[in-house]
């Protein structure tokens, strides 16, 4: 019985593990035809194959592999969201001085996005891709890069949208404002990779004192305390 339940166990957490496998490497399936499988599917469909394949396989392992791919399904479509929203941000300083060049060229806010969204090859330049086209068919350029910043949710992008927005308004120079917030940002980067580089030693305290040091211990002073006290025997 014993048994039965570890594999009927380790069939579950297969299936889930390689469910999730599915889901990181197609979070959004591929963009083919309509009547391709959904990737969702696909996933549970795999769980539930290798769960009914387990040496007993019975309701509970269907439901725990169900369950778990699940789990490990919505887990990977955050670390793959986070991921993209890291890259997003990694963009942004590009983004200002392609700005900066476009405004010092003499190119007005707009026409400097169109020269500037092709340079970008990441999901901000998808983005904003997005945005632009939307305003070749009718939309206000303003309405777009704000729904933009709302929907990434990202301080300096909105910072960028509202800087732009200002400087149309007011009739300022782009470049400069993009220029300075572009020097702004970066050093607020370098600032923030510094203290995580600070904070580094003290974050290597604990497995330095409770998994290297014990092990170091054990092979080291332990032996040399055995032999000593069966020598004074």
């Amino acid at each position: 019985m014993t048994e039965a339940m570890v594999a009927q166990g380790l069939a579950a957490v297969s299936a889930g593990c390689l469910a999730a496998g599915i889901a990181r490497a197609a979070p959004g399936g591929v963009g083919r035809p309509s009547r391709k499988v959904p990737p969702g599917v696909l996933v549970y469909a795999v769980g539930i194959a290798m769960a009914v394949s387990a040496p007993v396989p019975t309701v509970p392992a269907v439901a725990i592999a169900v369950l778990l791919t699940g789990v490990l399904r919505r887990f990977a479509k955050r670390r793959s969201a986070a991921r993209r929203r890291r890259a997003i941000d990694r963009e942004i300083p590009l983004l200002l001085d392609l700005l900066a060049a476009g405004s010092a060229a003499g190119l007005s806010a707009v026409t400097g996005f169109e020269r500037a969204v092709p340079a970008l090859r990441g999901p901000l330049g998808v983005e904003l891709r997005r945005s632009i086209d939307a305003v070749g068919l009718g939309a206000r350029w303003r309405e777009e890069l704000a729904a933009v910043g709302e929907r990434l949710d990202l301080p300096d992008l909105r910072r960028t949208v509202a800087v732009v927005t200002r400087t149309e308004t007011l009739g300022s120079s782009l470049g400069r404002a993009t220029s300075e917030l572009a020097a702004d940002v970066r050093g607020k980067r370098r600032a923030a990779v510094a203290e995580r580089a600070r904070s580094a030693p003290v974050k290597m305290l604990f497995p330095l004192v409770f998994l290297i040091l014990p092990a170091f211990l054990l092979l080291t002073v332990v032996p040399v305390l055995l032999t000593t006290v069966r020598s004074i025997r």
